[in-house]
């Protein structure tokens, strides 16, 4: 890569606050960034074309839960990747000091680096080249394992204190590429994969960096992970079929299915991208961030703050709701947020709703809690360059609350120009990017 330059009753109630949008509209032009490469880690597939060709054929990767005994938890699919093998990508000198958790995050980054056609080198460090990532729980899996060897009083891993901080995942990524700019991981549960694409946007616009390397990593599949999450309640309880245990929008949704996994894509400055013929896949057009200062866990009824969140998107890429054509919803199959996320849809593009491709995708990818934007990032660029809607998969019986076009069990061929992705997490963090056709 060459160098380039208190209570509920006794609460006041206060004015509504606008989301934050990454910048004013009035502004001069901006500089533009686009996406030019992909690079996928999930159950359903490694890499955009093993990953596109499960959404092609409606084929999740939800399984059985096989990494552990579940013992008491009452959760019994998972989104796991089988077979991990990331000395196909990494030397074991390299792997040694890195955890599931950012073995992910550094395969997903190199993968989408390959596809942008970017070299890099540790021995020619880039300073306009820079790292934002996301996760929830970072290395906490591998924490687990170790305490379990302390608790045994055998040694743990030399480089456990350095591998289990969220931060490890853009550090290794640096490391392992010599990217010396911007570099940050953020750590805001479901919402941090898309939170992270927020960040590139703003290191583009602003001139920060010429190239962002944004996605998110979560290697949450552990039984400390699985016990706490089982104990309020939002994992499936399904005991059928495991591949069936999330259904987005569908009446008998129970909770969302925990994965693993990461996905990284290139960020690039339009200029940067156009004059080396890279391929655009979408060009990064808003963002927007809120918190609904509500509730750890239940979304706010009326669902005004995600309204505002999608708005500001709306209004930070000068889009109309008229534009949008799709939307990858968070739908993490509970029936508070499916049903939430679908009133907001409705109140934001009124009317244009009904005109709206609506889908969830967590049955193909489970849900690697902060890693899920990013690989819903990645499946909204290969809609938009594909012109094809993902379906929602696993959809038997209509729910009233849930009732715009979900694309139900079959994806279809659509030119698309504008689409916009949802994330919401726990804590009330809702964070929303609107993508445009590259």
């Amino acid at each position: 890569m060459s160098e380039l330059a208190p209570p509920a009753h006794k609460r006041q109630s206060l004015p509504l606050p606008a989301a934050m949008p990454a910048s004013a509209h009035s502004a001069p032009p901006r500089r533009r960034a686009v996406i030019t490469g992909l690079g996928p880690v999930t159950c359903a597939g490694i890499g955009k074309t093993a990953l596109w060709e499960s959404v092609l054929a409606g084929r999740g990767g939800i399984g059985p839960l096989t990494r552990f005994e579940g013992g008491a938890v009452h959760a019994r699919c998972a989104g796991e990747i089988a077979g991990w093998a990331p000395s196909h990508w990494l030397p074991p000198h390299r792997l040694k000091r890195l955890d599931r958790y950012s073995q992910f995050a550094v395969v997903s980054a190199l993968l989408a680096l390959e596809d942008a056609g970017l070299p890099w080198s540790r021995a020619k460090p880039q300073a306009r080249v820079g790292v934002s990532f996301g996760t929830a729980l970072g290395g906490i899996a591998d924490a687990e394992a170790e305490h379990a060897r302390f608790l045994k009083n055998k040694p743990v891993h030399p480089m456990l204190a350095l591998q289990i901080f969220g931060g490890a995942a853009h550090s290794n990524i640096a490391i392992e590429c010599g990217f010396r700019g911007y570099g940050t991981t953020n750590s805001n549960s479901c919402a941090s994969g898309v939170i992270a694409m927020g960040e590139a946007l703003r290191c583009i616009r602003d001139g920060v960096l010429d190239v962002v390397v944004a996605g998110a990593a979560e290697a949450p599949l552990s039984p400390l992970t699985f016990g706490a999450f089982d104990q309020i309640k939002t994992m499936s309880r399904w005991q059928g079929e495991p591949h069936l245990g999330c259904r987005p929008f569908d009446a008998s949704r129970d909770g969302f299915v925990m994965g693993e996994g990461a996905a990284s894509v290139v960020v690039e400055e339009y200029g940067h991208a156009v004059r080396r013929g890279a391929t655009i896949y979408a060009e990064l057009t808003g963002y927007a961030l809120n918190n609904e200062a509500y509730h750890m866990t239940t979304p706010l009824p009326g669902g005004e703050v995600v309204s505002a969140c999608m708005r500001a998107a709306l209004a930070d890429a000068r889009t109309p709701p008229e534009a949008v054509g799709y939307i990858n919803a968070h739908a993490s199959s509970t029936q508070l947020n499916d049903a939430n996320e679908t009133a907001c849809i409705k109140e934001v593009f009124g009317a244009h709703a009904r005109e709206l491709a609506v889908s969830g995708t967590k049955p193909f990818t489970a849900h690697p809690l902060g890693a899920t934007g990013a690989m819903e990032t990645v499946l909204c660029a290969l809609a938009l360059h594909h012109g094809y809607l993902p379906p929602t998969l696993h959809h038997q019986t209509p729910d009233p609350a849930c009732d715009l076009d979900i694309v139900p069990n079959t994806g279809r061929a659509r030119p698309l120009q504008c689409v916009m992705n949802n994330a919401f997490g726990f804590g009330g963090i809702n964070a929303v990017t609107v993508l445009a056709k590259g």
